[in-house]
C-alpha cells in the first residue's frame, strides 16, 4: 500500500500557534501516513539577476514564502500532538547549517517524537540564503551536503564519536541524544552528482512534480547505480512530492498528470505506484484558504486513494 502525506500549514496566513498542531492531529485521525514542512530562510527584496526564484533571472518569489517558520520547530510541534504520523522535511537545506549542530537537532527531534522523523535534505538554490547563513559558499553546496552526511553518520553512531576533516574536529566524545531509530535520509535532485550521491549513500530519493513515467525512468537508473555501489537496489525508496493547487475536475481530453479532481488524481497515484513510488504527499497548503480547507482536501485525498485499493 502506497503511503500518503500532506504538507503542514506553515505559511503566513495560518495561525502558527493553533493550526500546525490541529492540522497534524487531523491528518493522523484521517489516516494519513506523513506530514511535511519546508525550509525557507528569507525572501530577498532584490530579485533581479540570479536572485530570482530558483536562481532564475528576474523570476519573482511567491508571496507565500514570506515569514516561513523553521521546519524543525514545525515538526516538533506536530510531533508533540501525534503518535503515529511520520514527519518529514522537504527539503531542509543542510548546507545552511553547521553540520554537528544540525545532526544533533535532528537526533533530538527524532527522540522527542519517538522515531518518526524523515530527513528530506537538499542543497537549495538561493544565493541570498547562502550569503546569510551557510558555513560554505554556494559554489560548494554539493560538497557541503556530503560533509553534513559524513558528520551525521559519525554523530548518530556509537560513542565515543570521533571525526576530523579540514574544517571540523570532534575529539573522542559522547554526543547525544542518539536518534530513536536510524533516521531515513532522502535527498532531492536526481541528475549527475546528485544522482550519484543518492545511489551511494541515501535511503531514498525525493523528486518533486515529475510525471510517473519520468520517475520510473530515473528510479531505474538510480537503483542500477546503487547496485554498482554494492547496495540492495530495492532498499532505495522513492518519496515524491506533488505540488497541487487546483482540485477541479478536468473535462477535456488529454488531461495532464496531476491535474483534475481527487478521483482523477487517484489514477496518477496508481501510476506512481506502478513506477516504483513508495510514498506520495501533496504540497497544497499554499492553495488552501485556511486550515479547514486543507484538512478537507487531506480527507478527500486519503479517501479517494484508499477507496481505489491503493
Amino acid at each position: 500500500m502506497i503511503k500518503l502525506g500532506m504538507s503542514l500549514p506553515q505559511l503566513h496566513w495560518y495561525d502558527l500557534r493553533t493550526d500546525i498542531t490541529a492540522t497534524a492531529q487531523a491528518f493522523e485521525e484521517i489516516g494519513l501516513d506523513s506530514a511535511w514542512a519546508f525550509e525557507r530562510l528569507l525572501v530577498p527584496e532584490d530579485q533581479s539577476g540570479g536572485h530570482g526564484l530558483y536562481g532564475m533571472p528576474d523570476v519573482p518569489w511567491p508571496e507565500y514564502y514570506r515569514n516561513s517558520p523553521d521546519p524543525l520547530a514545525v515538526l516538533t510541534a506536530a510531533g508533540a500532538v501525534t503518535s503515529r504520523l511520520e514527519l518529514g522535511t522537504n527539503v531542509l537545506v543542510a548546507p545552511l547549517h553547521l553540520p554537528v549542530v544540525l545532526a544533533n537537532s535532528l537526533a533530538s527531534i527524532d527522540r522527542i517524537i519517538g522515531g518518526r522523523l524523515i530527513a528530506g535534505l537538499g542543497t537549495g538554490w538561493s544565493i541570498d540564503e547562502y550569503d546569510a547563513s551557510a558555513p560554505r559558499p554556494f559554489a560548494e553546496r554539493g560538497a557541503a551536503l556530503d560533509e553534513f552526511l559524513d558528520v551525521a553518520e559519525a554523530v548518530w553512531g556509537p560513542d565515543p564519536v570521533k571525526f576530523r576533516n579540514e574544517r571540523y574536529t570532534i575529539s573522542p566524545s559522547t554526543v547525544g541524544p542518539k536518534p530513536a531509530r536510524p533516521i531515513p535520509v532522502v535527498l532531492g535532485g536526481g541528475r549527475g552528482k546528485a544522482l550519484d550521491r543518492i545511489a551511494r549513500r541515501a535511503d531514498g530519493w525525493l523528486p518533486t512534480n515529475l510525471t510517473p513515467a519520468q520517475i520510473g525512468a530515473q528510479l531505474a537508473q538510480l537503483r542500477e547505480k546503487a547496485a554498482e555501489y554494492g547496495r540492495d537496489p530495492g532498499a532505495v525508496t522513492c518519496i515524491t512530492q506533488v505540488i497541487k493547487r487546483d482540485f477541479s475536475r478536468v473535462t477535456t481530453a488529454g488531461r495532464e498528470p496531476y491535474a483534475g479532481d481527487f478521483e482523477q488524481f487517484t489514477e496518477d497515484v496508481a501510476a506512481l505506484a506502478e513506477h516504483g513510488v513508495d510514498h506520495v504527499f501533496l504540497a497544497s497548503s499554499s492553495a488552501a484558504r485556511d486550515r479547514a480547507e486543507l484538512v478537507d482536501w487531506a480527507a478527500q485525498f486519503h479517501g479517494a486513494v484508499r477507496a481505489a485499493g491503493l
